[in-house]
């Protein structure tokens, strides 16, 4: 995001600030959970290249648009990967459970991913290090866990726990275990920002990433609703993540694949939701609305099979599209070794510029699209757990 587009949220930012001042739901600085914080971070602009920076300068490199890996904690991410390399998966060529899925993709509600949202952004920010990104956590844990329990899966081996970071907000994994322990991961990050003052303006993120947070919490409520997935008779674990952390370098996730890759875990596949409700750009330009499939760092054969995906079970087209390096938690799993995909909202030069702001609100999103999001995921998420991973 280019700070000419973000000066004028600034200003309304400062507005916000003012104004609330003596609002009890601001999180001030002193309020904040104690956590040891080195002076500098190391952080990983591109492969090979890294750099100490200040907390501050991480925020100045993200309001200039630069992603990047904060690998202060997890140095040696990857480590077995440049040793053998990110494994070879062989993806189906094309959907081969339409019967199945297509009666369930009717059973996702848009009325869900608005109840929801509206509560996710009722939070004042989600920003990882505060109050209110422990407590946003927390609720959308018990939402998960009513979400299992209602659907009889905790009865059959289903679990939902916190992976807990010393930030403070956890982050969030759903098992639903299948006849194999390959698995299929479908993550969202659920942390929000605000770029200019973290501790102290609002973040609502409604798009970044409330959307793709609620987006698979609903894809996961209807796969729930098929009783082999719920009595493990599925040929791979499913596992659904909620990342903490996402905007202050992949934290959350760099955490939990670090995990993965030490435990040998066996993952075939992982996509990434972040961003699945803006569509206001795209037809200002006279654009079709569709599903934008990131291409650059990514697994080009899950990415072939996402667009199979697409073109089944969903209502709109794709459009190829790329958004650089270390630009959302898929990242963290290719790091690790595992193919990794992206989707988001639209080609990326129409996605929200209200991001990181307190205007990315809920008013200005389409649930109507975040339901294509919500096809998606779902038909992904059933297709690949009955998937024949050789």
């Amino acid at each position: 995001m280019k700070p000419s587009i973000l000066l004028p949220l600034y200003a309304a930012s400062l507005v916000t600030a003012v104004a609330n001042v003596h609002d009890p739901q601001v999180v001030l600085q002193d309020s904040q959970p104690t956590v040891a914080e080195p002076e500098q971070y190391l952080i990983e602009l591109s492969p090979g290249e890294t750099r100490y920076i200040t907390e501050d300068q991480k925020w100045e490199l993200r309001r200039a648009g630069i992603n990047f890996f904060d690998i202060t904690d997890t140095p040696h991410l990857g480590a077995l990967n440049h040793e053998i390399g990110i494994q070879s998966v062989k993806f189906p060529s094309k959907t081969a459970h339409n019967e199945t899925v297509r009666p369930l993709l009717k059973e996702l509600k848009k009325n869900n991913m608005r109840k929801h949202l509206e509560k996710f952004t009722s939070f004042h920010t989600r920003y990882y290090k505060s109050e209110y990104g422990a407590q946003s956590s927390a609720w959308l844990l018990k939402q998960v866990q009513d979400t299992l329990k209602h659907a009889g899966a905790i009865d059959h081996g289903a679990s939902v726990k916190a992976f807990p970071h010393p930030w403070g907000q956890n982050s969030i994994i759903a098992t639903i275990p299948g006849k194999s322990n390959k698995t299929v991961v479908i993550g969202a990050h659920q942390d929000s920002i605000n770029l200019f003052l973290p501790s102290l303006l609002a973040a609502p993120g409604a798009d970044d990433d409330g959307s793709g947070t609620v987006t698979i919490l609903e894809a996961l409520r209807v796969l729930l609703k098929s009783e082999d997935i719920v009595k493990g008779k599925a040929d791979n674990t499913v596992e659904f993540h909620w990342y903490s952390a996402e905007e202050g370098g992949l934290l959350g996730s760099q955490a939990i694949f670090q995990s993965y890759e030490k435990d040998g875990k066996d993952v075939k596949a992982m996509l990434q939701q972040d961003m699945t409700g803006y569509v206001q750009k795209t037809i200002d330009a006279g654009e079709p609305e569709s599903v934008g499939v990131i291409t650059d760092y990514v697994d080009p054969g899950l990415t072939e099979f996402i667009k199979e995906v697409i073109t089944e079970y969903c209502e709109i087209p794709y459009i190829l599209t790329k958004c650089g390096y270390a630009c959302s938690d898929h990242a963290s799993a290719s790091k690790a070794g595992y193919p990794s995909a992206f989707v988001i909202e639209s080609d990326f030069k129409y996605s929200d510029n209200k991001i990181h702001t307190t205007e990315d609100k809920i008013e200005y999103l389409s649930f109507d699209h975040m339901l294509q999001h919500a096809r998606l995921t779902l038909g992904l998420a059933y297709e690949l757990a009955f998937a024949e991973f050789k």
